[in-house]
């Protein structure tokens, strides 16, 4: 028998002050149970960081390959965002790129894993793709801070975040990570 997902609930405060994005975020995520809670926490994180209108967890969450973690598409069903966690592979990339106009990339990993695996082959329009990494520290120091149905106040500003959470402050680094050389 297999194992059931497990849904958090989070209200999030979201101040997005380097793309001036403020929202009230009130959102379901459904945690696979071979997910680890960093890779939620990215998942998270993304969703927030990459918020726009129409912004959704993919339907089938992990148990679909072909899915990504995130994405968002036009009023009219068009493909618009896609965006992945971790450390895809180039062929998945390649094939997003392919279909998606854009695609953006949050990491949990050493950003050196996520640029030598796109590095390992040609991947279409990679020069347009946006790509972060979350500092795992910082993660961490979350995890006690997650409840099945959890309340922050998220601040991005000059490339640090800041979650209030309960009372307690926790702040950490997002760097944008370069995939092409420039």
């Amino acid at each position: 028998m297999a194992l059931a997902s497990t849904v958090y609930r989070f209200k999030i405060g979201l101040s997005d002050v380097d793309r001036g994005v403020y929202e009230a975020l009130d959102f379901r995520v459904a945690r696979h149970p071979s997910e680890t809670m960093r890779y939620m926490l990215t998942r998270i994180f993304a969703y927030c960081l990459s918020y726009e209108e129409g912004l959704d967890f993919s339907p089938h969450g992990l148990s679909d390959g072909d899915e990504p973690a995130l994405w968002s598409r036009t009023l009219d069903g068009r493909p618009k965002t896609w965006i992945e966690v971790g450390t895809p592979s180039a062929e998945r990339l390649h094939r997003a790129s392919k279909g998606w106009p854009s695609v953006k990339i949050y990491t949990q990993h050493d950003p050196a894993l996520l640029v030598r695996e796109t590095s390992k082959t040609a991947i279409h329009r990679i020069e347009t793709f946006e790509a972060f990494a979350i500092e795992p520290s910082f993660l961490d120091a979350l995890e006690p801070h997650v409840d099945r149905t959890t309340s922050w106040e998220l601040v991005r500003t000059e490339g640090q975040l800041y979650v209030t959470a309960a009372g307690n402050s926790i702040a950490g680094g997002i760097t944008k990570v370069e995939l092409v050389e420039p």
